[in-house]
């Protein structure tokens, strides 16, 4: 985490933030598909490896869910995140298979005042996750509401 709490005017077109890195174990990848998505690909070793996706592999709601605890850890739980009006657009690109190490970045791609509340700013966002091989294996694009410092004071 980082000590700075950030707010809308923290954020500028052309920015990355570094996301860190998160380890992805089998058994993480069975609890989440047993409660979430029960799919044989996500729940047993060789349903996956039979599968085109080559091995028991995380659901891309799992993929989604780790993506959103790596940017809270990076900066959104210190920041003045007023949620978000929805996602624009998710790809999953290649399967995030057990022992696989994720990292991520989250790239600024506009910024903009609210015009309907002052005291918020629009920030959209091109977030990647690559895997130990650096393939691209999930993208995120989305607008995020930050409260301007002011506001937040």
């Amino acid at each position: 985490m980082t000590s700075k709490t950030w707010a809308f005017e923290d954020f500028a077109a052309g920015q990355t933030i570094d996301l860190g890195t998160r380890n992805v174990g089998a058994e993480e990848i069975i609890e989440f598909a047993s409660e979430y998505d029960p799919q044989p690909m996500h729940l047993d070793e060789a349903a996956g490896k039979a599968s085109i996706l080559g091995g028991l592999s995380a659901s891309g709601w799992h993929t989604c869910a780790m993506f959103m605890r790596m940017l809270c850890d990076a900066f959104l739980l210190d920041s003045t995140s007023q949620g978000a009006p929805g996602v624009d657009r998710i790809r999953w690109k290649k399967p995030v298979l057990a022992g696989d190490r994720l990292s991520g970045e989250t790239r600024i791609v506009a910024t903009r005042e609210s015009r309907s509340r002052p005291a918020i700013g629009l920030v959209t966002m091109h977030s990647e996750l690559v895997n130990q091989r650096g393939e691209s294996v999930f993208e995120l694009e989305n607008t995020n509401m930050f409260l301007k410092r002011e506001a937040a004071a």
